[in-house]
């Protein structure tokens, strides 16, 4: 018994280390890419999303996405950015949906877009919620529906999204007080569903 105790409290210790070394090259890849060095954050992000790490794919899907450090690339970046979104990051599946949305790198694809901003939204990712509030208010690959978009900008405008701030004003003129009043009560029930977890 003894014995499984310290091996079990080996592996963990070593789990603690290798996630702690994991999180230090983020953060050294992240303090190089806010200094725009851009070579030092790949050479610590990229490590790092080959073996898994949601975060890192982001980040590389992003630096594809706008030629940072790289060729700019639009497959790559969906790549990454899909590498991360099926693993539940938000913020992967938001910039995933951005490229269905505006056709970059892939078809066009509203109906796509709706669905992977949604999934970032209900987790509450401020920007994914701004993204559906606006595919409702347009009618992008779902029916368009005022409650809806005021409901989820209403949510993004409660994180600071600015879009959302400026878009409940216009949002306000077209709707009836009793809309209004919907839109106000869902958004005010809402829960988000938390994080995704990646089978």
């Amino acid at each position: 018994m003894r014995k499984f105790v310290i091996i079990k409290s080996f592996l963990l210790t070593l789990l603690f280390c290798v996630g702690g070394g994991a999180w230090a090259s983020f953060q050294a890849g992240e303090d190089a890419y806010l200094r725009e060095d851009y070579e030092t954050a790949l050479s610590e992000w990229r490590p790092l999303a080959e073996q898994g790490n949601a975060e890192a794919q982001n980040m590389l899907g992003y630096m594809y996405r706008y030629g940072q450090g790289v060729t700019q690339d639009f497959d790559l970046a969906r790549q990454w950015y899909r590498r991360a979104a099926d693993l539940g990051n938000s913020m992967a599946q938001n910039n995933l949906g951005a490229l269905y949305r505006q056709g970059l790198g892939v078809p066009q694809d509203y109906q796509e877009a709706f669905r992977w901003f949604l999934r970032a939204a209900e987790q509450g990712d401020g920007g994914a919620q701004n993204h559906v509030g606006l595919m409702y208010y347009k009618g992008e690959g779902v029916e368009k529906d005022l409650v809806q978009a005021y409901m989820w900008a209403h949510l993004a405008a409660q994180q600071g999204v600015d879009p959302s701030i400026q878009a409940l004003d216009f949002l306000a003129q077209e709707m009836t007080p009793a809309q209004m009043e919907e839109a106000i009560e869902r958004a005010g029930k809402w829960k988000p569903k938390g994080e995704e977890v990646a089978l």
